[in-house]
Order: C-alpha cells, then structure tokens, then sequence
C-alpha cells in the first residue's frame, strides 16, 4: 500500500465513473494481437533495505564509481558543482514541466530564463541568447540551418576537428534538405585548415569548434576575418564553455553565431545526460534564432515584467516561417547553469579555467617528459592528443581494471591517428592522481 495507494473500493469507484467495469476495459481500443498475454517476468519483491543494497551493488559494479580515475573528456566534463545548486533547484518553484506561456503564472520561471539568456550572452559575448537547446549538438545544427535562411545560400563548410558527433547530428539534420556539408581538413598543429576556402564560393556558413575536438585553441580572429570578407557567417561551435574564462569569446573574434554544449556550467555528467544546447547570436539575427526567447517588459503599472517574446516557432505561426520545431528548452539544466555562473561570478569562472589550463599542461608536461609524444602543437585548454607506442591497448585494458580509464582512443573517428589518445584533466583530478598515471603508464 505504501506505494500503491488505491484500495480496491477506490478502484471500483473510478471505474465506475468513466463507465467500464474493469481494468482490462480500459485497454479495449487496443487490439488483441498486440497486447500482452502473460505476466511480465519480475522477481520477488524486495524490501526497502534490500532494494537499497541492490542498487548499490549495480552501482558498485559501473566503470564510471567514483574509484575510477576518468582521464576522459572529448564533450563531457567532470567538474565540482556547489552544493547549493542541488538546495536551489529542489525547490518547487523550479522542478516543473510546466511551459511558461501564461506570464503572469510563471514570473519566476521567465526570470531565470532571463537571467540564464543574460549570463550565457555575456559568457560568449553575444548579443541576445535564446532559452536553451536540447544539447551542444542540436544548438551547432540548428545554427546552420539558421544561416542557410539568413544567407539564402546552400553550402557549409565544417571543420573536421568539430566535434565527429555534432557533425553527424548535422549530417541528419541536413540530409532531407537540398543543402551541402563540406569538410575543412585540419592542419599537422592540431587546427582547421582554412586554404581550401579560396576555392568555395557560395558559403552560407563556415562552422569551427574552439576549443576543438583535439582540445587546440583555433584562431578565430583569422576565420571571423575571413568570413566577414566573403559576407559568409561565422558559426563558433563549443563542447567546454568554461574555456571562455580564460580564452577570447567568440563574439570578441567575430562570431556571428555561438553555439555548444553547457553540461560543463554546474551539470553532472550522469553517464551522458541529460545535456544543455547554449545558442547565441548578434541582434541583426535574432527573428532567424530558433527557439524559445524571454524577454523583459513592463506590466499595466510600470513593474518589471518578463514575457516569452519574438515566438518564431511553429505553435505560434505558419509552420512554414518557423524557424525551427523546437517548442521546449532545458528550463532546469539552464536554471542550473545560471545559478553556477552566478555563483562563481567573472574572477571565478577566470580562475577555474585558469586551475584546468594548468592542470592538463601540467600532465601534458609530465607525459612528454616520460617519453611519450604530443603531436599537436598549438596551444590547449583542459584536453590534448597524446601518441602512444605501438601496442598501447594491452597497457590501455591493464589500467582500467587497476580503474584508471586513459583517455579516449581516436582511431575509431580519425583512421589516420593510431595509438593516439585524446586525454583530458579538470580541477577534479590531483596532481597525485596525474603522476600516477604517468607513473603506471611506463
């Protein structure tokens, strides 16, 4: 009863007042063949205690328990998170589903969407954010479908160093469409080689990462140059924003459109999920912005107010001038990333970044000195590609099962770079924790 409530005479009583005489009446529009006949395979019932134990023995039994080691970033991160992040966002006020359509019953909800809009602008230096994507992949196809409409032009061109799973998801986005996905190859330093766009013309949108997938530093002062010369837009993807904390935003370099993952801003990795899609852009643009925007007004007695507003979707108006089908953000994972900012504030984000440089150089230092080589020389925030002797993978399975996971193997998206690792280092790991793997490593 503690968990099912209903006794037999409410039971009986709901049925009778939608008319069926069972529970099995209820399911009578769906037909026989695809129902289920037999009881579902369940094991006994256990008690509290014992369910308790059994779910911390499946924890136990995960390679990502808190044991582990994880040298691994390439999109997700492991950073510490204030405790007051979970105190705020259990309150009831912000763990709802509810769309804010009617302002005058959501203030607080629009406010924090508000004040998320207003922290992501200035993070990438932008002038207007919208409420949030589903993830950094969407947020990066979302901005070239964006471009296409603004440019009228067919084609983008992307770096090859962008994230492999942001290119897929624009590979799927792009591939009912008429428009075309050309790929920047990358340069012996680690980034985007930029000599192949003399030769294209007709570019609605030249798409880098930065930090890119290899975790090198792009010049975007040089690519935003370039573009702006061609009148193509300059999209900057993301997969690290707190890199920004230390790094020239993208709106200082020219971007015309920022966009990327947040998990970073105070989400924890939770085996992939759920993530934050972070979108901004220049005022000139923001009626081809996709999504959801709040914006603030003033109400019938001249009090601040805040209101959904410029609602280019297609709830809204004709579907065929929607900028996009998303009707929805990631209201949480935003209000999360908000109170994050906010509560490391500009000199702390700086000074994070800061600590994570220094951290990975310092494993970066730590492994050449062993022997092993850095084949990317550019310059690199948190994460970097290491060469590893031929035979690494029996080193690489010893140390998981010693619970040290060494990087991600890259190989499996660039068939050129064998024996080459993409390692990552944030402030969650010690320089103990860095010299013994360089240690075992050997």
């Amino acid at each position: 009863m503690r968990y099912f409530p209903h006794t037999p005479e409410d039971i009986t009583e709901m049925l009778n007042t939608v008319g069926v005489k069972s529970l099995e009446d209820l399911f009578g529009t769906i037909p026989v063949d695809c129902r289920r006949t037999s009881d579902l395979n369940l094991p006994q019932a256990l008690t509290e205690w014992e369910l308790n134990h059994h779910i911390d023995e499946l924890c136990g039994s995960m390679a990502v328990s808190p044991e582990y080691k994880v040298f691994m970033g390439a999109g997700s991160y492991e950073h510490y998170i204030p405790v007051s992040l979970n105190h705020l966002l259990s309150r009831s006020e912000f763990v709802t589903s509810y769309t804010p359509y009617q302002p005058e019953m959501s203030q607080g909800t629009l406010q924090a969407i508000f004040e998320y809009q207003t922290l992501t602008a200035r993070l990438l230096g932008m002038e207007v954010a919208n409420a949030s994507q589903y993830d950094g992949a969407s947020a990066l196809a979302e901005a070239a479908l964006m471009a296409v409409r603004i440019s009228r032009r067919k084609k983008v061109a992307v770096s090859r160093l962008v994230h492999p799973h942001y290119r897929r998801v624009l590979k799927t986005y792009l591939a009912p469409t008429d428009n075309e996905i050309i790929e920047l190859p990358y340069l012996p330093d680690g980034t985007t080689d930029l000599s192949s766009l003399d030769a294209l013309d007709d570019l609605a949108a030249v798409v880098v990462q930065s930090p890119n997938f290899f975790g090198c530093i792009e010049n975007l002062k040089v690519i935003g140059d370039k573009t702006r010369a061609e009148k193509t837009l300059f999209v900057v993807g993301f997969s690290e924003p707190l890199a920004y904390g230390l790094m020239k935003n993208p709106g200082s370099q020219g971007a015309d459109i920022a966009c990327g993952e947040g998990q970073s801003l105070g989400i924890p990795r939770s085996f992939g999920g759920p993530a934050l899609g972070m979108f901004a852009t220049r005022m000139p643009y923001v009626r081809n912005m996709p999504g959801r925007l709040v914006g603030q007004t003033k109400d019938v007695d001249g009090k601040r107010g805040f209101v959904l507003t410029l609602a280019t979707r297609e709830q809204h108006i004709r579907r065929e001038r929607a900028t996009s089908n998303i009707c929805t953000n990631h209201s949480l994972c935003a209000l999360a990333s908000a109170m994050y900012m906010s509560s490391l504030g500009g000199s702390g984000i700086k000074t994070l970044a800061r600590l994570n440089y220094d951290k990975s150089e310092y494993l970066k230092g730590a492994l050449r000195k062993a022997g092993f080589s850095i084949p990317f020389k550019q310059s690199t925030f948190n994460e970097f590609v290491v060469r590893f002797k031929d035979g690494f993978e029996k080193t690489y399975e010893r140390l998981t099962a010693e619970k040290i996971i060494a990087g991600l193997p890259l190989e499996c998206y660039y068939p050129e770079l064998p024996n080459h690792y993409l390692l990552c280092v944030t402030e969650t790991i010690s320089k103990q924790d860095m010299d013994e793997l360089v240690q075992k490593i050997k």
